[in-house]
């Protein structure tokens, strides 16, 4: 009965839409349309270099994906047996065609280019599932554009790969993976010429227009809340850009704004480090980071956005507050898991917080090794993996099934203002009220320059509470006393931690997961509450 339970709490919040496609997508069995292939079009403006990537192929047939290293040589290859999902779509994206240095590359591309044509048969595997497809045609594109020629049989497949495409659009997941499909058929309707490229090309836009103004909010964030798919939709655009130019058609005028809204919320959520803050499914080497996207902007002459600096910037519409002061970058997460119809990249971290001291992450939530269904992703999705409180074991919103949410906690930011040193922020949400005490979180941070002061209070009864603090694997942690901690940096800074209202402290071991395919040891700081109030006391220099 629970499991049933579960999905009737994940499906009451579906579109209409999306149930009927997803029928749809089990019912209906197209045919490749393989007629030939519309003209070409010819480039009528500059194209500037795209981001480029780190290389995969890293030798004649062999690839690097999610940090796992295989052999496509033969037909077999492209779909094997027992290997993650995840690769085999990177697999099939071809995103090495415009990696770094692919030039060095060129005839093992041609090869690779010519083996899919001959041993992907239309239709059948995940090489022609819509989101590595889509991903595929783009790629191919944007490679001519960068001065390649594609084969003759890559030109036909191209055209049958738009058809399909254009029949199997994305819309039982809608959010990123439909602006991913309507990418490409703008990309497919842009190189091809001719009134069936010119439909695919229409269907595209209208799609990406459509959905922009439901998918990016006021505050330029992008609506699923998490920053590595805010990178990729950022990189989305600038791509349509520099390719409607390239075929001689301006931008939608309101396209530019909506670019530098996202450009802007990027670096608000970028660490000094240069890297993007972990918030539900995030990682690095996935997505563009902030500054290779800011060069790109300014390769295709859009106007820069200042790095910004105030002491406090709410971005209230996505729910993410980040405060400066001091050596202090402190960012807090008062959001919402992300769209109700689509929350599939969505972590149990309500009021979970990310913070760097000197330019260098010391409390860091758990990031993305892995997709899937298995326990290992659902550990890395639930509230213990984030810097947050747990009550009684329970994942504040019920995270289950790789990218399914039954009941989610309701966030709701009460404060957010700078003070004369510092800031104040304050937050709570209601993911624990299912439980038998009705319980609510209610935190709140007042960050200074050489202190950040964390007050936690969980209203009702309850058996257990604790609040983890992941610290970076870099910084290194000491036992003081029972409610008194050393943390220490690489670089010789130091940290004292302290509790108040605390049952027990301990470190233990855990792991972090700044790539896929990579678990990084660390410590997790464990504050178990005495009672209902806990405080948390970290002060440096």
């Amino acid at each position: 009965m629970s499991t049933v339970l579960r999905y009737l709490r994940t499906l009451q919040y579906l579109r209409p839409t999306q149930v009927i496609a997803r029928a749809w997508f089990g019912l209906h069995r197209p045919r490749a349309d393989t007629r030939p292939a519309p003209a070409t079009r010819a480039v009528a403006g500059a194209y500037q270099a795209p981001v480029a990537g780190t290389p995969a192929l890293v030798a004649a047939g062999r690839f690097r994906f999610l940090n796992v290293e295989r052999d496509c040589c033969a037909a077999g290859d492209w779909q094997p047996r027992g290997v993650d999902k995840l690769w085999i779509y990177n697999l099939h994206y071809f995103d090495d065609l415009n990696a770094r240095e692919a030039t060095a590359r060129r005839l093992w591309h041609r090869q690779l280019l010519e083996r899919w044509v001959a041993e992907n048969p239309a239709g059948h595997g995940d090489a022609w599932e819509p989101f590595p497809l889509s991903r595929r045609v783009v790629n191919w594109v944007k490679w001519t554009l960068r001065g390649e020629e594609l084969p003759a049989a890559c030109r036909s497949s191209l055209a049958v790969q738009a058809r399909w495409l254009r029949g199997r659009l994305e819309y039982h997941l809608l959010g990123n993976h439909l602006l991913a499909n309507a990418k490409a058929l703008a990309h497919a309707g842009l190189y091809f010429a001719g009134p069936e490229a010119e439909r695919w090309y229409s269907r595209g836009m209208h799609i990406i227009e459509r959905e922009l103004r439901e998918q990016v909010l006021s505050d330029g964030g992008h609506f699923e809340r998490s920053t590595m798919y805010h990178a990729f939709v950022l990189e989305d655009l600038l791509d349509l850009v520099n390719l409607l130019r390239a075929y001689g058609r301006a931008p939608p005028a309101d396209w530019l704004a909506v670019i530098g809204r996202m450009r802007h919320w990027l670096k608000v959520m970028t660490h000094p480090d240069g890297q993007l803050a972990f918030f539900n499914d995030a990682a690095f080497q996935i997505a563009p980071s902030s500054a290779a996207l800011e060069a790109f902007a300014a390769r295709l002459g859009l106007e820069a956005v200042a790095d910004p600096r105030e002491r406090l910037t709410a971005l209230e519409p996505s729910g993410y507050v980040r405060a400066l002061a001091g050596p202090a970058y402190l960012v807090c997460d008062c959001a919402p898991l992300g769209p109700d119809y689509q929350p599939g990249h969505a972590h149990a971290d309500t009021l979970s917080f990310e913070l760097s001291l000197a330019g260098r992450r010391v409390l860091v939530n758990s990031g993305t090794s892995r997709y899937g269904t298995d326990l290992e992703r659902q550990r890395q999705r639930g509230t213990a993996a984030h810097n947050t409180v747990i009550v009684d074991d329970q994942d504040s919103s019920e995270v289950w099934g790789g990218f399914r949410v039954a009941r989610r906690a309701r966030a709701r930011l009460r404060a957010a203002h700078a003070t004369p040193s510092g800031a104040l922020i304050a937050g709570s949400h209601d993911g624990y009220r299912r439980l038998p005490g009705r319980n609510e979180h209610w935190r709140r941070w007042h960050l200074e320059e050489h202190s950040l002061h964390i007050g936690d209070r969980v209203s009702g009864h309850f058996r257990t509470a604790a609040a983890h603090f992941h610290l970076h694997p870099d910084v290194g942690v000491r036992v003081v006393s029972e409610r008194e901690l050393e943390l220490t940096g690489t670089d010789g800074t130091c940290t004292r931690m302290t509790f108040a209202g605390a049952a027990a402290v301990e470190a233990r071991p855990c792991h972090w997961y700044p790539e896929f395919g990579l678990a990084v040891a660390h410590r997790c700081v464990v504050a178990r509450f005495a009672g209902n109030t806990l405080a948390t006391h970290l002060q440096w220099g």
